[in-house]
Parts: structure tokens; C-alpha cells; sequence
């Protein structure tokens, strides 16, 4: 049970994210030889909570979260892992992953109406019109109050 305890996954939580933190300051050019890091296999509470930890940093690369994806199976993963997956793609314009944040606003209607906020101040015009996109796809399912707050932040 000790093992297990809500200190230890947060302390374990912590080595990972300051790994990641290590992998995305890494110089761009691989070098021969270069040990890979080693990730620790986390719980998706730990992996939201990793998430929320790397959304507080300013930048992350392309790189960065290509391997985070690839090492934490982001897209499978549940619907809370998938909304803070959807923040770090919108808040670092990680274009190969807005289709990912698409998905995520058609198939998790009640979750997703946070990040049509996110995707409107995020003053990119791609990620706008992804927003006008979905909702127009959504809203006629959507429940009446869900759809009027979504429209006063598209329109």
C-alpha cells in the first residue's frame, strides 16, 4: 500500500515531467550514441497530472511532443488524458495533432466546450475555424445552455 501511496505517484510524476523537460531542452541534432531517455510507465491520473505540470511550461518543441504522443499513446488514452492532451496541442500549435483536438470536440461533446474557449484566444485562425467547424457539426446535440455558451465564445 505504501508503494502505492499519493506522494510517491506525485514525486514519480515529478521525475517524469522534469525528464521531459530535459528531452525538450536537448539540442535539435541527435548525436551518435545517445542513450534514449527511459520513461516510467504512469497511471492516466499520473499522465493528466504530468500533462498539467507540462502545460505550465512556456515552450515545448515539436520533437517534445511528437514523443510524448508516441510514449504515452495520448490519442487512446481516456477522455480526461485526451482534453490536457488537446490544451498542449492548442497552446503550442502542435499542428500535427489538430486533428486529435477535432476528434476530441466531436466525440466528447460535454468535455470539449473548455477548449472552444482555448482555441479562440489562441489567435490562430486554424485552430479558429477548427472551432467554428466542429460546432456547426455538434451543435444540433449539444444540450441547449452547453451550445449558448459556445456560441457567445465563437461568435
Amino acid at each position: 500500500a505504501e508503494d502505492c501511496s499519493p506522494s510517491r505517484l506525485a514525486r514519480q510524476v515529478g521525475s517524469e515531467v522534469a525528464k521531459w523537460i530535459r528531452v525538450n531542452r536537448r539540442p535539435r541534432k541527435r548525436k551518435r550514441g545517445k542513450r534514449e531517455v527511459a520513461f516510467e510507465k504512469l497511471s492516466p491520473d499520473q499522465i493528466v497530472l504530468l500533462l498539467e505540470w507540462l502545460l505550465e511550461q512556456k515552450t515545448l518543441s515539436p520533437q517534445t511532443l511528437h514523443c510524448l504522443q508516441q510514449t504515452y499513446h495520448l490519442p487512446e488514452q481516456d477522455a480526461e488524458v485526451r482534453h490536457r492532451w488537446c490544451e498542449l496541442v492548442i497552446k503550442h500549435k502542435y499542428t500535427k495533432a489538430y486533428n486529435q483536438v477535432e476528434r476530441f470536440l466531436l466525440e466528447d461533446q460535454a468535455m470539449g466546450i473548455y477548449l472552444y474557449g482555448e482555441l479562440m484566444v489562441s489567435e490562430d485562425a486554424r485552430l479558429q475555424q477548427l472551432a467554428h467547424r466542429c460546432f456547426e457539426l455538434v451543435k444540433e446535440h449539444m444540450d441547449r445552455a452547453s451550445a449558448q455558451v459556445v456560441t457567445e465564445m465563437l461568435f
